[in-house]
């Protein structure tokens, strides 16, 4: 941002004063000389707060969590058999990916609420009010222009999506565990179950079994359908029979 000091003997004035702060935003550190009107004399200012610990962490799960989406896309793509050859491997997948989303969640709100407090530090108009100089009526001191804030308005909302992303993730890898596979086997066998009895008990229920050439009935009677024996005999040759 720049701001400017016009002081009522010109030659004392400056008016473009360059104030440049950066990531990690310590701005206690941040330094620019102003005129102080008397003569050729300039004070040291400083920016108020330091801001580096939220917009550190912010950065610090971000890079982790690229990294570990790099070592997961490998093991995914070039070790699958080593992975599911136990349930430590989707476990542990689990348990990272809930941690790293809890941690896109808490990042991105510190850093929501930093990048807040950066704007309100370096507000021009606040920060004209450090100058000693602005404090004399006869002075007159204004901002020529603030910082552009697109780029970190822009950071905290691709961090609020990388919690959506990952907490989403969170059920295909959940897939992949015991946990899941242990209740999915349950219900199938559960269900086969109740089929098998409920058939039990159908047949149980009607008490009959039909078959060709036989009628077996609830009762007990056992009738033999309809049977004839045709036979022809022959001193030259065995006895034939026809059953019809």
């Amino acid at each position: 941002m720049r701001v400017s000091v016009d002081c009522i003997n010109k030659s004392d004035s400056n008016l473009s004063i360059a104030i440049n702060f950066a990531y990690p935003f310590r701005l206690n550190q941040v330094e620019f000389d102003v005129p102080m009107c008397e003569g050729r004399r300039q004070e040291r200012l400083y920016l108020i707060g330091d801001f580096s610990s939220s917009a550190e962490f912010f950065v610090t799960i971000a890079v982790f969590s690229f990294l570990y989406s790099l070592l997961a896309t490998v093991v995914y793509i070039f070790f699958q058999n080593k992975y599911r050859e136990n349930n430590r491997g989707p476990l542990i997948d689990f348990i990272v990916t809930v941690v790293f989303s809890f941690m896109w969640l808490v990042s991105s709100s510190a850093w929501a609420k930093g990048l807040s407090d950066v704007k309100a530090a370096t507000d021009p108009d606040e920060v004209v009010l450090l100058v000693s100089a602005c404090k004399v009526q006869t002075n007159k001191c204004s901002s020529l222009y603030g910082p552009r804030w697109s780029g970190l308005n822009t950071s905290v909302v691709f961090g609020y999506l990388n919690f959506v992303l990952w907490a989403g993730n969170i059920w295909f890898v959940f897939k992949e565990t015991g946990w899941h596979k242990g209740g999915a086997a349950r219900y199938p066998a559960s269900s086969l179950e109740k089929q098998t009895t409920a058939f039990n008990q159908q047949v149980y229920n009607q008490g009959s079994f039909d078959q060709s050439g036989a009628t077996f009935t609830g009762t007990g009677d056992f009738a033999q359908s309809e049977y004839s024996q045709v036979g022809n005999y022959s001193s030259s040759g065995p006895i034939s029979y026809t059953n019809q």
